[in-house]
């Protein structure tokens, strides 16, 4: 089946990220890029069982921590998760991100992958204070120059830089004048390490989707290296035909 099927295959709560939890590990190492701090108030969009809210204000000791989530029970589990451990300046809302009231914020974390929130959300991210940081992973804010990379992590600083296309953005996040494989593969085992636990079965598999993703992606945009497809990836084509029965190489423009 096409890459496309296979997707569509997946629960759509997996796609979404509506039941995909950030580890420990990663959430602490997101909040210490954003050098959070006794000064900030933090905001997650999406918070599920809170425990970014909880790190925040345990480890990074913020004035104000606020989750936000539509889920009702996650938020439950989230207020108990807080009670239990008798944390202060903790706060949680379930509602609609979009319609939320996040302006006092001045650092947020979002990561969603629905192209209408995104969209939605960018607009009210467009009227935040001056100094306020945006993290985002995988992708910076559309139309919008990162501030600060450390890929998977992204970081927008309102007001936001403006890119000049989608080549310009795509340059800024890998920091180099063309993409090749050894680049696509570095930057795929980033995002599985970030995100992943590190004993889990699936990383090497992940890593292969990521990596000829991000090479594809780069090709189509005029921004890859090689101008023909390298062996590498012809070999990865090759392996998730044959053993996954996934297709791929028709993204190839």
């Amino acid at each position: 089946m096409k890459i496309e099927q296979y997707l569509n295959s997946l629960p759509k709560s997996i796609i979404s990220g509506d039941e995909v939890q950030l580890p420990r590990h990663a959430i602490r190492n997101i909040l210490k890029f954003a050098r959070l701090n006794e000064n900030d108030v933090f905001y997650h969009l999406g918070c599920g069982d809170g425990r970014a809210i909880v790190l925040a204000i345990q480890e990074f000791g913020v004035r104000k921590a606020v989750g936000i989530d539509n889920d009702n029970e996650k938020i439950a589990e989230a207020r108990k998760l807080v009670l239990e451990r008798k944390l202060e300046n903790a706060y949680f809302e379930c509602d609609d991100i979009v319609k939320s009231e996040i302006k006092n914020a001045t650092v947020i974390l979002f990561w969603f992958s629905d192209s209408q929130i995104i969209e939605d959300m960018n607009v009210k991210f467009s009227h935040l204070n001056e100094g306020c940081k945006i993290i985002t992973l995988w992708n910076p804010l559309p139309k919008c120059l990162p501030d600060k990379v450390d890929f998977p992590f992204i970081l927008n600083i309102s007001p936001f830089k403006k890119a000049k296309d989608l080549k310009e953005q795509i340059l800024a996040i890998f920091e180099t004048d063309c993409i090749d494989f050894i680049t696509a593969w570095e930057f795929a085992e980033r995002y599985t390490k970030a995100i992943q636990d590190p004993h889990a079965e699936s990383n090497r598999f992940l890593t292969i989707i990521q990596s000829l993703v991000i090479w594809i992606n780069a090709k189509n945009m005029g921004v890859a290296c090689e101008k023909e497809i390298p062996a590498p990836i012809r070999n990865y084509i090759y392996i998730l035909r044959t053993f996954f029965g996934i297709e791929v190489e028709h993204l190839i423009k």
